[in-house]
């Protein structure tokens, strides 16, 4: 094998993807800030005891390991940040009232979260911290959204489900092994799932079954979970979870967004281990390059716990390198060539160009004819006894 072939599901990332990758997370970043966020920077490797607190097992198996020589210990290259994040809020910052924090690196996974995946994520997104009320999930998915409008998408659709009905229901049946249950729902695997749960008292083996056909557009009615209403039980914890969504359903943000379809899926249900309220998903409607879901996000109170505080909080994020992939082509960049040498007039008109902002590509000798990416539309060139900038 040669010595240069990089692992399964890695990749160079060449000039073109890189300034558009770059060029988007300056974008999104600056958005943030523009909200009020603010950026810090987890460390790529923590004490794998410390990075997999209070995670679940989806994690674990996805998180890469090594051994720090200086302690003995195991260590962690992240595969997720929003647990680091949580650290941070809970641990470091230690505010009292809300705390907004964004974010943006990559991560590493140990095995790919599908067969066309990266293992090297470039992940990015903005999580709120210590406000309980619906006012947190309302900002971050106008946050969310605004995002994928920088990136150029226009025609979304976001899918809302609760991750607190189905463990309302399974309060009911503990015999049931939760994790397939999960996965079957999310697969909508309604075959598998009626095997499953054969045997269990028929008014909570009804409701699960029921799950996987809760799912449409809401379109300024909330028929869906009028439906909800209908057949789900009256247990603890599901009329609250179908009250929060119609609070959110029938909010002014979404008369706002015109162009956004809005959804109910009570089966989408991605990340469970995680949320603990309402979460949602993004798609696109623009493109078919993207079959899945462009962002995910949600309520996770509670998340802070494991490091000392149990803070209300709710989140997105995205994967960068997917999203740009999603972008329409940049242009060439516009750029002013200008030839190699030591004159020192030359060195400073191309110095001076530079401050203003502008891309000088000095041609070396005997490469005057070699294209890069820069579309060189000018040239810096010598006219009675001065340097000037002429057009090409």
């Amino acid at each position: 094998m040669p010595r240069w072939l990089l692992p399964e599901s890695i990749a160079d990332v060449l000039p073109a993807e890189a300034r558009r990758i770059e060029e988007l997370r300056r974008s999104l970043l600056d958005l943030y800030r523009r909200y009020g966020y603010e950026l810090v920077m987890p460390p790529l490797v923590e004490y794998l005891s410390s990075l997999l607190t209070g995670a679940g097992s989806t994690l674990e198996i996805r998180t890469a390991q090594l051994v720090d020589q200086p302690s003995g210990r195991r260590l962690g290259v992240r595969a997720d940040m929003t647990p680091q994040v949580a650290r941070i809020d809970a641990h470091l910052l230690g505010r009292k009232g809300p705390s907004r924090l964004c974010y943006a690196g990559p991560v590493l996974h140990a095995r790919p979260a599908d067969p066309f995946a990266s293992r090297v994520p470039y992940q990015i997104g903005a999580e709120l911290y210590g406000h309980a009320g619906q006012e947190a999930e309302l900002e971050i998915l106008d946050l969310m959204l605004s995002s994928l409008r920088i990136a150029g998408l226009r025609r979304l659709r976001v899918d809302l489900c609760h991750a607190g009905i189905v463990p309302a229901l399974l309060q009911h049946a503990p015999h049931l092994d939760a994790g397939a249950i999960y996965r079957m729902m999310v697969q909508k695997d309604v075959g598998s799932l009626r095997e499953a749960i054969a045997g269990t008292d028929p008014v909570i083996a009804e409701a699960l079954l029921a799950l996987p056909t809760l799912y449409g557009a809401v379109n300024g009615a909330t028929s869906v979970l009028d439906r909800a209403a209908e057949v789900l039980p009256g247990i603890d914890g599901i009329g609250r979870a179908l009250d929060d969504l119609r609070r959110l359903v029938s909010s002014s943000l979404w008369k706002r967004l015109e162009d956004v379809e809005l959804a109910v899926d009570l089966a989408d249900l991605s990340g469970y281990h995680y949320y603990s309220g309402i979460s949602f998903a993004a798609y696109s409607l623009d493109t078919v390059k993207a079959s899945g879901a462009i962002a995910r996000g949600g309520r996770y109170d509670g998340v802070g716990k494991a490091f000392g505080r149990a803070r209300p909080a709710t989140g997105f994020s995205l994967e960068l390198r997917s999203l740009a992939e999603l972008t329409p082509a940049a242009p060439a960049s516009p750029a002013i060539r200008a030839p190699w040498g030591d004159d020192a007039e030359l060195r400073e008109a191309i110095a001076a160009l530079r401050a203003r902002g502008e891309v000088v590509l000095e041609t070396l000798p005997g490469h005057e004819h070699e294209a890069q990416e820069f579309a060189c539309d000018r040239e810096l060139v010598r006219q009675d006894g001065r340097w000037i900038v002429r057009s090409c």
